[in-house]
């Protein structure tokens, strides 16, 4: 299987040298389950986007700290570019911020949270056991670094886990598009270095209790998993 990872953002310089870019920590994650796995990178951040929607078997779309309802060049051709393929049932993983621009794009809403911010460990309850998952868990935990959600869902979209802070954390639409609000290509080291950089925008308090959490397991090669058997079931 090909996967084209339409790339969103770039991983803060301070923290390329040892953590990589983003696709690089998509492919490690996935191909820890399957290294047959191939991967392109669209950097649709910068208007680069795929010549034919079928280059690739599949598609991802990554986190960014762009909100999906600033006003950025980028974002309108690449919500038009989801409604292409969901118009074309093309398999679709979106994540964070794909997650949230899915939802924007095909009709329902995404907003800045009166939570506020959400970051290290949080834990989430399974709603619904989809067919295509061979594993499934009642609760899991993932990292995240988020302060939108999704507040509406679009027409065909149902929610496969929340938690108290996060209502839509796992939504699939139709039969070709899933979504994440948490991050499982993160990991803790990554974590916790993003926050220390952003601990000014987080807040000390938010921080450190994020900080606390990566004390708790995660469940990321489960999640990555279910993104394969999802995307393979097409």
């Amino acid at each position: 299987m090909k996967i084209g990872v339409l790339k969103t953002d770039d991983v803060r310089k301070e923290l390329v040298g040892e953590f990589g870019e983003y696709p690089e920590m998509f492919a490690k994650l996935l191909r820890d389950q399957d290294p047959s796995l191939e991967f392109v990178t669209y950097e649709v951040q910068h208007g680069h986007f795929p010549d034919d929607i079928d280059e690739v078997d599949a598609y991802l779309i990554t986190g960014s700290k762009t909100g999906v309802y600033e006003d950025k060049p980028w974002i309108t051709p690449l919500m038009e570019f989801v409604r292409l393929l969901h118009e074309r049932e093309k398999p679709t993983i979106g994540i964070c911020f794909g997650h949230q621009l899915i939802a924007q794009a095909l009709g329902g809403r995404t907003r800045k949270s009166d939570k506020g911010w959400g970051v290290g460990v949080h834990s989430y309850e399974l709603q619904e056991t989809p067919s295509w998952m061979s594993e499934p868990l009642e609760t899991f935990r993932l990292l995240v670094s988020h302060q939108d959600q999704v507040e509406e869902l679009p027409p065909g979209a149902k929610v496969l886990a929340s938690s108290d802070f996060c209502p839509m954390a796992m939504v699939q639409v139709d039969e070709h598009m899933l979504t994440f609000q948490a991050h499982p290509e993160f990991t803790k080291p990554y974590s916790n270095s993003l926050m220390e950089l952003r601990k000014e925008v987080f807040g000390g308090e938010v921080v450190e209790k994020g900080q606390a959490s990566l004390q708790n397991d995660i469940h990321e090669s489960t999640v990555a998993r279910w993104m394969l058997e999802f995307l393979r079931k097409q």
